[in-house]
């Protein structure tokens, strides 16, 4: 999937990260929000503290707030991992980066505590500090809101963040096969066809989308055969190309012969002329040559590769791959994945 910009509403529906960002948030007793990578809040606050509601109300401090958690989560998108560090009020924050293909597109920031050991706090970098008399004078009696935070250990924090970092990485890998299973359907249907509601379709229109969605999958796993098609006569070329775009179709001789606006009979003797073996031959050894390659790149089983090569059925594709390989799939596939590991 190629990400056409920084937009975190892209791998993210922040309406249902909402909702467990709030359950993950009483369940840890640490305040939660979501920033883009300019450190703008995408979500509400889930749960978040008196004493920062209060300073967040301050135009000049809320604007340092959205300066810590930018600073955080670049540093974080820096070290690749989550960072833990103290907001310019000395509370307790991290900044866990939400990446994709390399693309840092904000943060999900966690913390809002005091943590419970005085040593542990010289170890964290304090970013965009403010003097202590300086949020007094701007917070006044509030400031006593600040000993309502809840303290916890440094070690309870590190536990609370790396798992909400887990959790991050798996919403978003997710969410990235969700886009490109929606760029595959809108490179196979038409605009209609997307638009449209899929939920309507009958069970044979699904099947077609799946087998077609199938298909280009397929594509990116296997390598054209380049080497004849550069000396391939003009006329056979539309024959062989299409042979290549569908992979997965019955090919009769007849519709090739069709494509290339001659007569079966002058087909066939001109396809063995030119490519040195028969029709059927060439398309039942490309098909092996194109199993070969999923059965090295691929995890699909034995069923899947021969429906998705146009075999009539496994047993085909299993007789057809011993006779050009000498060994079954199966065996090939084990064969591979053992001389990898050597």
């Amino acid at each position: 999937m190629v990400l056409k910009n920084k937009d975190l509403l892209f791998v993210l529906d922040v309406e249902k990260w909402q909702t467990l960002q709030d359950s993950l948030a009483v369940m840890t007793g640490m305040a939660i929000i979501t920033v883009d990578f300019k450190g703008v809040p995408m979500t509400r606050h889930s749960h978040c503290s008196e004493f920062c509601k209060r300073v967040r109300a301050e135009p000049s401090l809320n604007m340092e707030c959205q300066k810590c958690d930018s600073r955080g989560g670049l540093e974080a998108t820096r070290m690749q991992k989550p960072y833990i560090y103290l907001c310019h009020a000395n509370i307790l924050d991290a900044a866990i980066p939400i990446i994709v293909n390399d693309n840092y597109l904000g943060a999900i920031m966690i913390g809002q505590v005091l943590l419970t050991e005085e040593s542990d706090i010289t170890q964290l970098e304090v970013m965009c500090a403010s003097s202590r008399q300086r949020l007094e004078q701007m917070l006044g009696a509030d400031m006593n809101l600040i000993n309502q935070i809840p303290k916890l250990s440094f070690s309870r924090v590190k536990v609370i963040v790396d798992m909400l970092f887990h959790l991050c990485n798996y919403i978003v890998e997710e969410a990235i096969e969700k886009n490109m299973a929606l760029e595959m359907c809108a490179n196979v249907l038409n605009p209609t066809q997307i638009n449209s509601n899929l939920a309507a379709y009958h069970a044979k229109n699904l099947k077609n989308v799946k087998r077609k969605l199938d298909a280009a999958i397929i594509e990116s796993h296997i390598k054209q055969e380049t080497e004849k098609e550069v000396e391939v006569n003009r006329i056979l070329r539309p024959a062989i190309e299409y042979i290549n775009e569908h992979k997965n179709e019955s090919l009769p001789a007849k519709q090739l012969a069709a494509l290339c606006n001659v007569s079966p009979g002058h087909f066939s003797k001109m396809f063995s002329r030119e490519m040195g073996e028969t029709y059927s031959s060439y398309l039942l050894r490309s098909r092996v040559k194109w199993a070969k390659e999923l059965l090295k790149t691929s995890d699909k089983n034995i069923n899947e590769i021969a429906f998705a090569l146009g075999f009539s059925d496994a047993g085909h594709f299993i007789r057809s791959f011993k006779k050009y390989e000498g060994t079954t799939p199966a065996n090939f596939r084990k064969f591979v994945l053992y001389n990898s590991k050597a």
